[in-house]
């Protein structure tokens, strides 16, 4: 982007007026989002409580307006513990601010009023060194092995993995970096009191302790089809460039990638079999000069990296934990599903050793955080430590 836009902390009465916009506008509006660039959100709010024909023939903003105070919908997040963060505020990350740059230009991607925040973490911290991660929801094991391993690798790495923690591939990446203690961000397309999906409530209770849970859309608000893909913007942005896993050609993964390319962000593809049609828009993608081919982590740091900020690690010297694990804990670990409840049976059955050994495996990672005892079975756990037992 040419030029950087100044921008100025928000006063109680910008932040109230944003807060508003928010419950009342759709996200990613583009004509929102110009009109407080040029009138500022005050005015922009004084706008729509009067019924601007131009803005709003229909009245549809207005009557939605009529009930909503700014000041009140803070106080209601405050008092749920979520933050509401606008631009110029300490704490706002630098590279949103590149999408209020691309007003200027034909391909706009429309920045948010604000976001609102659940977690103690610091976004303009973690999007220093964030890489986004996205994919079909209806993802091959493949896919979601490759997502937990490269999203594992990145945050042993130092690097913050951003995505939308829908099923699938989503899913995986948040795991995957959680799995070795690393820090993630989850953008979402409702507010961010509300577990959505419902299956994934445990999941974004651990990202809001580790990392962010973040969304445009305030508190209670109920997920709409569109602001899907008008989240996806904000996952693009906030990142160095975008991994794209798995994505069919119809995937919304693929609308994350056209906001990551407007945005002058680096695109990553994995590349998959070519008989799988969750490859295939990864593969057009590659194939029309859009998107980067990438087949682990050193791709994806060299691609991102700026000149001198890193060293690519080689695979020869360079070790991680897990390669530090026993024969026996690496083969029980690597045959849990990313995000599955496993029982010691089922593991049996795959590794091919006695229940006796597997239960006793189990319990050793759990003793170093490599996985987690739940009701019922196992999970990939969330920290790690070395491990000290033998077998």
């Amino acid at each position: 982007m040419s030029a950087e836009p100044i921008q100025v902390a928000a006063s109680s009465a910008d932040r109230a007026a944003r807060a508003a916009l928010s419950a009342v506008t759709e996200p990613g509006d583009e004509r929102i989002a110009l009109l407080v660039r040029h009138t500022g959100a005050e005015a922009t709010w004084r706008t729509i409580l009067g019924g601007d024909d131009t803005l709003d023939r229909s009245r549809v903003l207005r009557r939605r307006a009529e009930h909503i105070d700014g000041a009140e919908v803070l106080e209601r997040a405050e008092a749920l513990g979520i933050r509401y963060l606008c631009p110029g505020e300490p704490g706002w990350p630098a590279p949103l601010d590149d999408m209020a740059a691309t007003l200027d230009y034909a391909d706009k991607v429309p920045p948010p009023l604000g976001l609102w925040l659940s977690g103690d973490g610091d976004l303009a911290a973690l999007a220093e060194s964030a890489v986004a991660m996205v994919g079909s929801r209806a993802c091959s094991r493949y896919g979601e092995r490759v997502a937990s391993d490269l999203a594992t690798d990145l945050a042993l790495a130092g690097r913050t993995v951003v995505s939308g923690a829908a099923y699938g591939i989503d899913a995986a990446a948040h795991r995957g970096a959680l799995g070795v203690g690393g820090q993630t961000i989850a953008v979402l397309a409702c507010g961010v009191d509300v577990p959505y999906p419902r299956m994934h409530a445990q999941l974004l209770e651990r990202i809001a302790a580790d990392g962010l849970i973040l969304s445009e859309v305030p508190p209670g608000s109920g997920p709409m089809r569109a602001w899907f893909l008008a989240r996806n913007r904000i996952i693009a942005a906030l990142s160095a460039g975008t991994v794209v896993v798995e994505a069919a050609p119809r995937s919304g993964a693929l609308s994350t990638a056209s906001w990551t390319q407007k945005l002058s962000r680096e695109t990553l593809v994995v590349p998959g079999p070519i008989t799988s049609e969750l490859s295939a828009g990864c593969h057009k993608l590659v194939r029309d000069g859009a998107g980067m081919l990438v087949t682990g982590v050193a791709d994806v740091l060299e691609a991102i990296g700026r000149l001198g900020d890193h060293t690519p690690p080689d695979p020869e010297r360079d070790s991680r934990p897990i390669d530090d694990l026993l024969p026996a804990h690496t083969m029980v670990r690597e045959c849990m599903h990313a995000g599955a409840l496993e029982t010691v049976a089922a593991l049996a059955l795959r590794t091919g050793l006695p229940d006796r050994s597997v239960a006793t495996v189990l319990r050793e990672l759990a003793a170093a955080g490599w996985v987690t005892r739940e009701d019922g079975g196992w999970r990939l756990g969330s920290t790690i430590s070395p491990l000290e037992t033998r077998t």
